[in-house]
């Protein structure tokens, strides 16, 4: 059974974000609340935990896995930010935004899209996430909480959503907060020129952007 974990939505408590933070130093995954949906996530840089992400979700290493950074300067370490990019990006971050980006070398290679070597990156708007990013000192993977039988858009409701990971993962994350159903936007910044190819949560502002 997942350890349960009860955080404060806007001032998550310090002591027990360490907690979770030392659990993901050992390899833990986990289900937490992001400013889009609840996500699978772990330490990015922990190979068999990443592994047990892809597993979960029947992922195979050709799917490149999103990834959250605490700001646009902590992007700039695993993606290469044209400056075009880096203006706009600068004006929807924090937000509900994945951003497709060239991969660097910082960025495990079970994580990046292998043929055109590009990587998704948010960075959220939700304090829980910063916490934990914040703590661990690492990008966190994730990777929206539906299995691989369910509609990627018809979210479970909380409790249901808890009962059905409780065995798979080793955290669980509540914030007393029902969990968001609308996925990020996704901006394409690989080509020349940027382009939506998903519209998602905040398209509204992309749109007056675009």
């Amino acid at each position: 059974m997942a350890t349960f974990y009860n955080l404060h939505p806007e001032t998550p408590q310090q002591r027990t974000v360490e907690m979770i933070c030392k659990s993901l130093r050992q390899g833990a995954i986990m289900l937490y609340p992001t400013d889009t949906v609840y996500a699978i996530g772990c330490d990015l840089n922990d190979k068999n935990a990443v592994q047990r992400v892809r597993q979960l979700k029947q992922l195979s290493n050709n799917k490149p896995l999103t990834f959250l950074c605490s700001s646009l300067s902590n992007i700039a370490e695993y993606a290469v930010v044209a400056d075009d990019a880096y203006r706009l990006m600068r004006k929807l971050i924090p937000g509900p935004y994945t951003f497709l980006l060239p991969a660097t070398k910082q960025v495990p290679k079970l994580v990046v899209e292998p043929k055109r070597k590009t990587t998704g990156i948010r960075v959220p708007d939700r304090p829980i996430c910063q916490e934990i990013l914040q703590s661990l000192g690492n990008p966190i993977i994730s990777t929206s909480a539906h299995l691989p039988d369910q509609d990627e858009f018809v979210m479970a409701e909380k409790a249901k959503l808890f009962d059905l990971f409780d065995k798979l993962v080793d955290i669980i994350i509540d914030d007393d907060r029902e969990p968001g159903y609308q996925t990020s936007s996704i901006i394409d910044f690989t080509d020349k020129e940027p382009k939506v190819v998903r519209e998602g949560l905040g398209w509204e502002t992309l749109r007056d952007l675009f």
